[in-house]
C-alpha cells in the first residue's frame, strides 16, 4: 500500500523530510478496524512528532492522526462497526499513522462519519473536536459555574482547528459568553463567523481588552497556543476559583501565580485515553457520535479551510510548512491517493 513517512527528524524544507513509500497492507485483529483511508487532515502534532521523534533505526514512521474512510476488515473482538461503514476518527500517537492507503485503529476511538459530510469535510473534525470537547466538558467543565465569576470563556488562539471547534461547542451547547483571541482581520472574522461573542487581539494586552468588555473576570480560560507568553496575563484576568485548561507545550510557566486565586490548571491530551488504554476509552467513540449528530443537525459545522490535493509527500510537506508558518485558520485536508 502507498504511504508517506519519515526516517529521521528533519526541517520540512529538507528533501527527505517526508517520503513516499510502499508498505505491506496490515490485517485487523482484536478490537481493530482496517480502514481504507479516503481523506486525512494535518495537525500541529504531526509537526511536533516529525521534528522531534526519531523512528527506530532502519524504520520509517507514518504520521497522520485525523482520517475519514471506509471499514474494510474488522477484528474478532469488534462489536461497534462492520465492513462497509463510513467512519471518521483520530488515531493513537502510539501506533502507525493515517497517511497510508489502509490503517489499523481501535474501534473505541472511531465514530460513524456524519451522513451530511463528504470524506474531506469529515476528516477535518476528529482530533480538534475531541480535544475541544474533552477540554471544555471533561477538564475545565464549563457547564459547572464558578461562584461569583462571569460565565465567560476566554479561548487563546481561537482561529486554529481546536479553537474553531471550541468556539462552536461552547456557543451552541452552553450559555457561556465566548471571548476569542485572534490577531489578523481574516482570523478575527473567522472567529466571529463561528459564533464568538467577542474577539480580542492576543498581540496586545489581554488583561486590558478583556476588562474593557465589562463582563467581569471570566470563569474559564482555554489556552491553545503560546501559553508561556500569556500565562501571567491569564493568571491576572481569570476569576478566583476559575479553571484554566491548556494543550500546548509551554517551556516554562510559573504555576504559583494561580495559587492566591485557587485557580485549577487542567492539561488535555486527546491521546491519553488511547495511549494508556483507560477504562473509559470508548468515550471517544461516544463523543464522535455526538459530534456527527450535531453536524447532521446543522448545529455545528466542519472547520475545513483548505484542501491541499492528494495524499503524497509533496503535498504533505506543503501542509506541514503552512502550519509551521502560524498563518492557518481552520483545518488543512488532503484527499485520496
Amino acid at each position: 500500500m502507498r504511504a508517506v513517512a519519515y526516517r529521521e527528524p528533519l526541517p520540512i524544507d529538507a528533501e527527505s523530510s517526508l517520503i513516499d513509500l510502499d508498505l505491506p497492507r496490515p490485517e485487523a485483529r482484536g478490537h481493530d478496524l482496517l480502514v481504507e483511508i479516503k481523506a486525512v487532515s494535518v495537525n500541529p502534532v504531526d509537526m511536533k512528532v516529525r521534528s522531534k521523534v526519531a523512528p527506530e533505526p532502519g524504520t520509517a514512521r507514518v504520521l497522520g492522526f485525523d482520517a475519514a474512510g471506509i471499514v474494510r476488515e474488522v477484528g474478532s473482538g469488534v462489536s461497534l462497526f462492520r465492513p462497509g461503514d463510513e467512519v471518521f476518527y483520530a488515531g493513537s500517537i502510539a501506533r502507525a499513522g493515517t497517511n497510508a492507503e489502509y490503517h489499523l485503529v481501535d474501534e473505541r476511538l472511531v465514530g460513524h462519519k456524519p451522513r451530511t459530510l463528504g470524506f474531506a469535510q469529515a476528516a477535518a473534525l476528529p482530533l480538534t473536536s475531541l480535544t475541544a470537547w474533552e477540554t471544555l466538558f471533561d477538564r475545565i467543565d464549563i457547564r459547572r459555574e464558578v461562584p461569583g465569576a462571569a460565565p465567560a470563556l476566554l479561548i487563546v488562539g481561537a482561529a486554529g482547528g481546536v479553537g474553531s471547534m471550541a468556539i462552536q461547542l461552547a456557543r451552541r451547547l452552553t450559555d457561556v459568553t465566548v471571548i476569542a483571541t485572534a490577531s489578523r482581520p481574516e482570523t478575527k472574522a473567522w472567529c466571529r463567523e463561528l459564533g464568538a461573542h467577542h474577539v480580542v487581539d492576543h498581540t496586545a494586552s489581554l488583561v486590558d481588552q478583556v476588562q474593557a468588555l465589562g463582563l467581569g473576570a471570566p470563569a474559564f480560560v482555554f489556552s491553545i497556543t503560546h501559553t508561556d507568553r500569556h500565562f501571567a496575563a491569564l493568571a491576572d484576568l481569570i476569576a478566583p476559583q476559575g479553571r484554566l485548561g491548556l494543550i500546548d507545550d509551554p517551556q516554562q510557566v510559573d504555576v504559583t501565580l494561580l495559587k492566591r486565586k485557587s485557580v485549577s490548571l487542567h492539561w488535555e491530551s486527546m491521546f491519553t485515553r488511547s495511549v494508556f488504554q483507560t477504562s473509559d476509552m470508548e468515550r471517544q467513540h461516544e463523543i464522535l457520535g455526538e459530534v456527527a449528530r450535531l453536524v447532521d443537525a446543522g448545529t455545528i459545522r466542519t472547520t475545513l479551510a483548505e484542501t491541499f490535493g492528494t495524499i503524497n509527500a509533496a503535498n504533505l510537506k506543503r501542509a506541514h510548512a503552512f502550519i509551521e508558518s502560524g498563518k492557518t485558520r481552520g483545518k488543512i485536508v488532503l484527499e485520496g491517493f
